[in-house]
């Protein structure tokens, strides 16, 4: 990071600064979006699949809009979204019913010199979406959110309320898990 880059990073305002603000002010809240959406959109692709991932993000941030009155900041705004997010997700594979994954309708990269290789990651997002979905609920979420969130361990418990020592447990059984399941598919992880 060049250092114009360093200084315009350190005058960004904190995500408490800016939930507080977006009470009042619809700037504030777009921000809050731009910075979020995108993670909240891997989590919820890893959870009920890229097809109703959209859906899940648009219930996120009107939860979030509605719920910004009551945020106390007593946790960090990103573990309070987070938990926010798997509701969300949840509600969406209880309404769908056994959830199901096509990595079909996700944007490809552009490989416009390896078409070969383009499809060969489209198929490789395919089976991970689907070894993803066959985990129990609990790590699967686990998962989720140190996978495609990038989470802690201890964000994590906070959002599940889970012991640390239990995300660690599921983490680690569903990463084993989804190693078989590869394994058996004949991709090596």
């Amino acid at each position: 990071m060049s250092a114009p880059d360093a200084a315009d990073a350190c005058d960004l305002p904190s995500d408490l600064h800016l939930a507080r603000q977006a009470v009042r002010d619809e700037a504030a809240f777009e921000m809050l979006v731009r910075r979020h959406a995108a993670g909240v959109h891997r989590l919820a692709a890893g959870m009920v699949g890229p097809g109703a991932a959209d859906d899940v993000v648009q219930e996120v941030f009107i939860a979030v809009h509605r719920g910004l009155k009551g945020f106390r900041g007593e946790a960090a705004f990103s573990t309070w979204l987070h938990r926010i997010a798997l509701n969300a997700c949840h509600k969406a594979i209880r309404g769908k019913g056994p959830p199901t994954v096509s990595l079909g309708d996700a944007p490809e990269p552009a490989a416009p010199h390896n078409p070969v290789h383009a499809g060969e990651q489209a198929d490789l997002r395919a089976r991970l979406a689907a070894a993803l979905q066959t985990l129990p609920a609990d790590q699967r979420e686990a998962v989720s959110l140190r996978e495609l969130s990038g989470l802690d361990y201890a964000e994590i418990a906070a959002i599940t309320g889970a012991e640390l020592g239990t995300v660690k447990s599921r983490i680690n059984r569903g990463r084993a898990a989804l190693r078989a399941y590869l394994t058996g598919q004949g991709i090596t992880p």
